[in-house]
């Protein structure tokens, strides 16, 4: 293979923030030893770094893709220090205690026929398409296009493989972000969708006065009984119907590597991310006054007002880990939400973690006098889309007529990430993906027929603007 076939290859994989496929057509372990070498290599010039931490989701993929992975981090001298089976968060936790570059193969939310790795240097650092991953794929190519089709054998473990466990350290540092000794005994039921929050909401959770109960916890990376995809409502079905059937205080959704978490309240009713990301960052900012925090521009418009409402300083974000971890950097932020669940903690290591968020709202539930249907009331201020997929056949141009025809009518506009519109009462935001020809959109407006109008409105312009490109 010469590179720039294994350069094609490795394009269908890496993607913005991740290395994600199909296995083995799109992701073999051929190319998990390239990207491994060529991960080990940029840590060694990046950080200095003499070993790589490593761990793995309960895809029957992850342990072959492993073994290839740690291969490749031996050949260019690195030793690897594996953690087994853990979450994500377990994984940047173990990159920040241990001061190490860090790989977690995992595909998250995706298909059981998925799998793919999530990379960070040192302190759970983040490696994106600009800060480092791009640079792995050209170097994996290389070394893919050298190995002519056979990977080399799996690592064995001559010495240089270190085995770690970290999930009691890890339950430790998660109770560390509240008072332990002020939770009450709430009835919690977790569905982890047989990924890793089955075996992370037992140890952080059960040793708490909760009365915990786990749905679907056996580790299976075929997913037997429902995707491991929470931001599906249909996902949940489960988690609500169990909540009806127990009179449990609040449900926990977790997606497959248990790094994003949803919440489902005693009356089975959902929580979005924004409202999780304003009832926590109203927490975060009781903890700790006048303290910086993050939200990305897909948030509800109460997420910034709530911050402000406590106290703290607001600062708004593109969508993404790297841009957020990134801004919490510069800003020393002490917290940071995205709509899509993912919850950042500057004493994590500015990494996203699903079970200290739960825990936090865990910790607000205890210590108020209502209910979680009662404590969201005051967050819950506008009406949302959800995020909405088109595609078009021509994102640009699209979106550069949907840009023309809002600033003529006045519509405040900035392009921090994507195209986003403010008509004042009701606003919007339309990003490209970063891997299709889709438009994303999302809308907010006070109210529900008020949010359905301008949708409509919204979404048969797009169809309007897309019809020439087709035509041509």
């Amino acid at each position: 293979m010469d590179k720039s076939a294994a350069l094609g290859r490795l394009d269908a994989v890496f993607k913005a923030y991740d290395v994600r496929g199909t296995v083995p057509d799109q992701l073999d372990e051929a190319m998990a030893y390239a990207i491994g070498a060529a991960f080990a290599a940029l840590a060694r010039r990046a950080a200095g770094a003499e070993r790589v931490v490593m761990g793995r989701d309960m895809r029957p993929s992850g342990t072959g893709l492993g073994g290839a992975f740690a291969a490749g981090v031996l050949s260019v001298g690195l030793g690897v220090v594996d953690a087994g089976m853990i979450s994500t968060d377990m994984m940047y936790f173990a990159s920040g205690r241990l001061d190490l570059p860090g790989v977690m193969l995992t595909a998250s939310h995706n298909p059981a026929r998925y799998n793919g790795l999530k990379l960070c240097l040192p302190g759970a650092r983040p490696i994106g398409q600009e800060s480092g991953l791009g640079e792995i794929k050209q170097e994996a190519a290389e070394i893919l296009s050298s190995l002519e089709g056979s990977p080399p054998a799996p690592a064995g473990d001559d010495g240089r493989i270190e085995r770690v466990e970290l999930l009691e350290a890890f339950a430790a540092h998660v109770h560390s972000f509240v008072d332990t000794g002020a939770l009450s005994g709430l009835k919690v039921v977790a569905d982890t969708a047989n990924g890793m929050g089955g075996l992370v909401a037992p140890a952080v959770l059960g040793s708490l006065p909760f009365e915990l109960e786990i749905l679907f916890q056996e580790l299976d990376g075929n997913f037997p009984n429902h995707p491991a995809d929470p931001i599906q409502p249909e996902n949940l079905l489960f988690l609500k119907r169990r909540i009806e059937q127990t009179g449990a205080d609040v449900g926990l959704a977790f997606d497959g590597d248990a790094d994003r978490v949803f919440l489902v309240d005693e009356r089975a009713e959902p929580l979005s991310g924004s409202l999780t990301t304003a009832i926590v960052a109203a927490a975060m900012l009781d903890a700790h006054p006048g303290e910086t925090v993050l939200y990305n521009l897909i948030c509800s418009k109460a997420v910034p007002e709530v911050i402000a409402e406590h106290g703290g300083k607001g600062v708004r974000t593109r969508v993404g880990h790297s841009f957020i971890k990134a801004v919490m950097a510069e800003t020393g932020a002490v917290f940071g939400g995205e709509h899509s669940g993912h919850y950042y903690f500057r004493d994590n290591y500015r990494a996203d973690s699903g079970i200290i968020a739960a825990l936090v709202v865990l910790s607000v539930i205890s210590r108020a006098s209502q209910p979680l249907s009662q404590i969201r009331q005051p967050f819950e201020r506008y009406c949302d889309s959800g995020e909405i997929n088109t595609e078009v056949a021509d994102v640009s141009a699209v979106l550069a007529g949907v840009e023309k025809s809002f600033a003529e009518g006045g519509a405040s506009i900035d392009k921090l990430d994507g195209l986003t519109v403010d008509l004042g009462e009701w606003w919007f935001n339309l990003r490209p993906s970063n891997t299709e020809p889709l438009l994303r959109l999302n809308l907010e407006a006070p109210e529900r027929a008020a949010m359905a109008g301008h949708l409509e409105e919204v979404m048969t312009l797009i169809r309007k603007l897309d019809r020439p490109a087709r035509r041509n």
